[in-house]
């Protein structure tokens, strides 16, 4: 019954104090992890709302043209989506996480339980489709490390108000939460709303692009598009900072929310809608980038949850990606350890103006 009042309240976009509606919901489950497999520590909690993929990905050495079959030297299917990917990251970078995502009844519902478990996530919810498989991405890999990704997003597309209300209380509990386009947007939207009615900082990774980002832009604290989404967010081409420096003023002002746009090799761009700062590339021997973006995107919410300011955050999460992008597969994030190594080895400084 308090569910359905909560729904109702919600649906019809009433205001509402959310505050209450939660404490109400809550049934004393919460971050269950407060150490990593190693015994450190995890300081601050991160909310992942996010899809859950089976990623086949094909090497070859260049990307095929339309209509024409390559040989690929190797194909492997190993665990991906952007959700569990940027968890793994923010669980690595050192931050108690909560996962939510839709998997089907299928022969990959397992394989997505095992794999969360066995990353030490100890804390997670895996809502069912009983019409839906689970998300399937295909992967190709060129010799320079660049990948081109084509989803079926399966039951990732199938929460329900009701999946989100049943996560409300881990919302609640978290430092920052952060969600990105690969599940429903009416469910992705709702998750906002409570969050920013509990006054958690929420963070938007546009991708894979959509024009419904725009609709979620008021109920999000920081934006993290990349060049590609970010160009489309603003109507410009980004061919260099400059260009990046306009976009990110031009997507501030339409969602009133700081803006990160990572631009690969030339580094990030933020702007907070009063200084911008420019944080150069780490250096790094790219060997497969799939998973760049979701290792920026998942340090940068550990960071924020642990206290770092925006730029602090985003200088870190640098760090972690560069280290993401010398491994194989979205999946392989670098430990804690390995990237303050890095910070400590490249004098990467942040530049304001």
């Amino acid at each position: 019954m308090k569910k359905h009042l909560m729904q109702n309240a919600l649906s019809q976009q009433e205001y509402v104090d959310m505050s209450l509606l939660i404490k109400q919901q809550q049934q004393g489950i919460g971050y269950l992890t407060s150490l990593d497999d190693k015994g450190r520590r995890m300081v601050g909690k991160v909310c992942v709302l996010g899809s859950f993929n089976v990623d086949i990905v094909a090497k070859v050495y260049r990307f095929p043209n339309e209509g024409e079959t390559l040989v690929a030297r190797e194909t492997t299917m190993g665990p991906g989506g952007k959700g569990a990917n940027q968890a793994l990251a923010a669980h690595r970078a050192g931050a108690q996480i909560h996962f939510a995502c839709k998997i089907g009844r299928d022969q990959f519902n397992h394989f997505a339980r095992n794999h969360i478990e066995s990353i030490g996530i100890g804390s997670f919810t895996f809502y069912e489709s009983e019409l839906s498989t689970t998300g399937c991405a295909v992967i190709y890999v060129n010799d320079e490390g660049e990948n081109m990704i084509a989803m079926s997003p399966g039951a990732n597309h199938e929460l329900s108000d009701n999946d989100i209300i049943q996560l409300s209380h881990f919302i609640a509990e978290s430092d920052v939460f952060i969600v990105q386009m690969e599940n429903n947007l009416a469910a992705t939207q709702l998750a906002l709303k409570c969050a920013q009615k509990m006054q958690v900082t929420t963070i938007l990774n546009p991708a894979p692009w959509s024009s419904d980002v725009a609709t979620l832009l008021p109920f999000v604290d920081i934006v993290t598009p990349n060049e590609t989404e970010a160009s489309a967010m603003s109507g410009m081409v980004i061919d260099n900072i400059s260009d990046a420096v306009k976009a990110a003023k031009h997507i501030y002002n339409a969602g009133q929310c700081s803006v990160i746009i990572t631009m690969g090799k030339r580094g990030a761009l933020i702007y907070d809608g009063q200084q911008c700062a420019h944080i150069p590339a780490f250096s790094a021997v790219a060997v497969d980038t799939t998973g760049a973006g979701d290792a920026f995107n998942g340090a940068l919410a550990a960071a924020l949850a642990k206290g770092e300011s925006l730029v602090k955050a985003a200088w870190y999460a640098s760090a972690f990606a560069s280290l993401a992008v010398e491994k194989e597969g979205a999946a392989n994030m670098p430990d804690i350890s390995l990237v303050d190594a890095r910070i400590q080895q490249q004098n990467v400084a942040i530049q304001t103006f």
